[in-house]
């Protein structure tokens, strides 16, 4: 393969061994101290070319591009197509929407089709679900294949991500369009070793949000299905990194301080910092929950005043964006912590915040960016470490009680 040339300058990750089978590429390397996102690479790099570069092509050639998930999943599609807006060039006036768009055109993609039909040469649905039983997307699944059937029409394709080959949705999608099996954390026994494991879908819905975002930048550049699997190695040695001197960081450490007392947690962003905010919420809440705790979204329809104590967490590349420094300023009336994740160190929120993380990164204007899966991936060990600190004060939380909680929340 073409890109196995390229591969070869990156010796210098450690107990690294590049192998090729059938058009993919598997690499065994410790790029973290965090387990998972050792396996969430692994996952990636096991994809085959030939089972990819459908899906790929599809998305490539979409002139409007449907988002269909459930929570974390959702969040994580959005996120990454959501790089489609923000670049201005590039796209042949390629669309994003998701059914919750006020220019949605109906109360179902059934609904919408005939305007979809009419609007676009070719609209692809694309999904991402994990177990492929997620009733929102399966709905809109047999939304499209019906009109499909009814009208005979060919501007319709289906593209999903899922670890389930075997689920209803892999099989209406396998149908009509491509699906691309990413693999999950497997079969792994529920454990407190959220490190190695995860919590419940980490694996998966971390896992699709760097390869679609690695999908759109190879798209955006113009390159083959090849070099999407070569930005992902390279990209996870720098997060790889990232991580770990974030995580073993005191503003880390002050972090899971602060969350271990009795205090709510707001998080907040605009546009693409506002899907990673809402993936880290999700998480975070199943751990604060047990606290007596709530986690917010901020300016969410149930989002109340903060209170003297209470977090915030804050996302924007620029550091500049007006109402993020706002909702800063408002905290902080409060006597609450401003806890930051931005690009750029001199920025305004960078200097109001009272912790921050920095996350450098050398971007054009108008062009996808990779700091929002940085921002996700670095923020993602923190409910991880909050439970490992509970369970030193002696509350352990069972993995199968957060996924109850989780089952008769979401």
């Amino acid at each position: 393969m073409t890109h196995l040339q390229n591969l070869k300058h990156k010796d210098n990750i450690a107990n690294s061994q590049i192998i090729l089978t059938e058009g993919a590429v598997a690499i065994k390397s410790k790029i973290s101290s965090i387990g998972y996102v050792n396996k969430i690479q692994e996952n990636i790099l096991s994809i085959k070319k030939k089972e990819l570069a459908p899906l790929y092509e599809e998305l490539k050639a979409a002139d409007c591009v449907i988002c269909g998930g459930s929570g974390r999943s959702l969040y994580s599609l959005n996120a990454a197509m959501s790089q489609i807006a923000l670049s201005q060039a590039g796209w042949r006036n390629k669309v994003v929407l998701t059914p919750d768009d006020p220019g949605f055109p109906g109360k179902s993609m059934y609904d919408a089709a005939p305007d979809f039909e009419r609007r676009y040469k070719k609209t692809l649905l694309l999904m991402n679900s994990g177990s492929g039983y997620s009733d929102d997307p399966l709905v809109m699944a047999q939304d499209l294949a019906r009109y499909i059937e009814e009208k005979k029409t060919s501007k319709f394709s289906m593209g999903l991500l899922t670890s389930s080959l075997q689920s209803p949705l892999a099989e209406i999608t396998s149908k009509y369009g491509q699906v691309v099996q990413l693999k999950g954390r497997g079969r792994s026994k529920p454990s407190f070793e959220y490190s190695e494991t995860g919590m419940m879908g980490d694996i998966f819905e971390l896992g699709t949000l760097e390869l679609l975002n690695s999908m759109i930048e190879a798209i955006f550049r113009n390159l083959e299905v090849d070099d999407v699997f070569r930005l992902c190695l390279e990209e996870f040695e720098k997060i790889g990194e990232m991580i770990d001197t974030n995580v073993n960081s005191e503003t880390y450490t002050q972090l899971v301080d602060i969350m271990e007392r009795r205090t709510d947690v707001f998080l907040g962003g605009k546009g693409t910092a506002n899907e990673i905010a809402k993936m880290t919420g999700v998480r975070l809440f199943h751990i604060k929950s047990f606290l007596g705790d709530n986690v917010y979204i901020t300016r969410g329809v149930n989002t109340p005043h903060p209170r003297a104590g209470d977090l915030e967490i804050l996302l924007s590349f620029s550091g500049e964006t007006r109402p993020v420094i706002i909702w800063a300023d408002v905290i902080k009336k409060f006597a609450g912590t401003v806890f930051a994740i931005t690009g750029t160190k001199d920025s305004t929120l960078a200097k109001k915040a009272d912790l921050k993380i920095i996350l450098p990164e050398e971007v054009k204007p108008s062009t996808p960016r990779r700091f929002y899966t940085r921002a996700a991936y670095v923020l993602s060990p923190l409910p991880v470490k909050l439970a490992e600190r509970l369970a030193q004060r002696g509350l352990k939380l069972p993995e199968y009680i957060i996924s109850w909680y989780h089952s008769v929340t979401q």
